[in-house]
């Protein structure tokens, strides 16, 4: 059935009105004799511009209206087969971009997490080396504090060697002035011929119990001197290597953690470039389906507009056919039509409680790498790369192993070091962790540790810019053991 719009004039009326005559097979219009008048088409649901000749009784008579015209509403835009597919395609190859792009996106994100954990760990190794660094110096300066007691010692023993030389000194000279055949040191020191025995035997014989006495103790005096000296050295030398290793293990961490870190930027610079690219195509692809649907739902009303009109030109062409019927063969317009086709569906639309509240005061207070003590936040140190970057030697707050540290501060002293706290009490297999048990993640090196809380939930320092908080127990990368300091 096509639908002709109308612009037309009553015989006493106003001009301009709109109306509808369904025109079709199956029906035909009669008018009597008379004046007629001139229908200028105006548009139509399929797009037909042309001109139709009506007389304006047999209209009133067809539309139920007698004298003035009656408006009726255009039909709403019907876009074309190929318009509708040609939305749809556009909307899923915007969709396919998205999923490609969601996809490099997850794995630029599975990229940046690995890198994150590297970058805690050697962030970690870092704090290790400096742990080390720190009890190197310790024993470097404990080293040089027992070669200045040993130099002491040693010159108190050379004193000893000088006033027993001395003692010696005198009785030999003294036997000498009195005839005596020992003129030599070389007479108590040792005996290689009969006549240094003898001489040996004399002197043995002529020396008495102080100065007998004078002469071990000059001989274990130099023994002392000798194994004081010789302990000093050593430990001297030991301290300063460890020192030397302590301090090329913290160039290598450092160095390490910078290229560490500066492939986190990288990474985390590619991923905005991944998620700017995702957001700026998933707007394409939003634009896209408002397209489509835009277009679906102009067809939705058309077909909606076009089962109205065929029920309402049922309704119509029914009380055409009664006016038709009531009036006789006088000359009206007889109107007759084909059953309606059906209308068009419409479309579907002290304790372990004390360290955990120790750890639950502090939530929300900042990250801060190298920052917590026993006595609560302290000023972060500086890593020279991530941790800087978010200003953490200027904040106040904790890291991970440092609110363990806080936390435990009245059961244990820990070091500021995860991978030291790893190893500070008794390990338990993670199948029977408890609540108050500290959690680490490594594999391949300690880099992260929490504090487990029960009931799959931990409480934990998590990474620079963010802040002490609650959070579920993550299972990778995560320790097969918990380390339980209590009970």
């Amino acid at each position: 059935m096509v639908w002709e719009w109308f612009r037309w004039q009553s015989p006493n009326g106003p001009k301009g009105e709109v109306a509808a005559v369904p025109i079709g097979p199956g029906w035909r219009i009669t008018t009597p004799a008379g004046p007629r008048r001139t229908a200028r088409a105006a548009g139509g649901a399929t797009g037909v511009r042309r001109g139709v000749v009506v007389g304006s009784l047999a209209i009133a008579s067809l539309l139920g209206v007698t004298g003035t015209g009656m408006a009726v509403p255009p039909p709403p835009d019907n876009p074309t087969d190929a318009e509708l597919a040609e939305g749809r395609q556009a909307a899923d190859d915007k969709a396919n971009e998205v999923g490609e792009l969601t996809s490099s996106l997850a794995q630029a994100e599975s990229r940046l997490a690995d890198l994150r954990t590297d970058v805690e760990f050697k962030m970690e190794q870092a704090n290790k080396a400096l742990v080390d660094l720190q009890a190197a110096q310790e024993a470097a300066s404990d080293a040089e504090a027992q070669v200045a007691v040993a130099r002491q010692e040693a010159d108190a023993a050379a004193a000893d060697i000088e006033s027993a030389r001395a003692k010696l000194d005198k009785f030999i000279a003294g036997s000498y002035q009195q005839g005596s055949t020992i003129g030599s040191v070389s007479a108590y020191l040792g005996s290689e011929t009969p006549k240094d025995l003898l001489a040996r035997s004399q002197l043995l014989q002529a020396v008495g119990g102080s100065e007998l006495h004078a002469l071990e103790g000059m001989q274990q005096a130099r023994i002392e001197k000798s194994n004081k000296d010789a302990a000093a050295r050593e430990a001297y030398q030991i301290a300063q290597e460890r020192k030397g290793e302590a301090e090329s293990a913290k160039t290598a961490a450092d160095a390490a953690r910078a290229t560490a870190i500066a492939a986190q930027r990288d990474q985390a610079d590619r991923t905005k470039e991944l998620e700017a690219e995702r957001s700026r195509v998933e707007d394409q692809l939003s634009a896209a389906q408002a397209d489509v649907d835009g277009l679906e739902g102009q067809r939705a009303q058309y077909e909606d507009w076009l089962a109205q009109k065929q029920r309402e030109e049922e309704e119509r062409a029914a009380a055409a056919a009664a006016a038709a019927a009531s009036s006789g063969s006088g000359g009206t317009a007889a109107v007759s039509a084909p059953a309606p086709a059906p209308a068009p569906s419409a479309p579907v639309g002290a304790g372990v409680e004390t360290v955990i509240a120790r750890a639950m005061s502090q939530l929300g207070v900042t990250y801060a790498w190298g920052g917590g003590n026993a006595s609560g936040p302290t000023y972060g140190i500086r890593d020279g790369g991530v941790a800087d970057s978010y200003g953490d030697y200027m904040k106040v707050g904790f890291d991970c192993s440092g609110l363990m540290i806080y936390a435990f501060a009245g059961v244990k002293a820990l070091p500021h070091y995860s991978g030291y706290q790893y190893t500070s009490g008794r390990q338990v297999p993670l199948s029977q962790m408890q609540r108050g048990d500290m959690l680490f993640w490594g594999p391949g090196g300690i880099h992260h540790v929490a504090l487990y809380l029960g009931n799959g939930q931990m409480i934990e320092a998590p990474y620079s810019g963010g802040v002490v908080r609650v959070a579920p127990v993550r299972y990778g990368d995560i320790m097969p053991y918990a380390t339980r300091l209590i009970g």
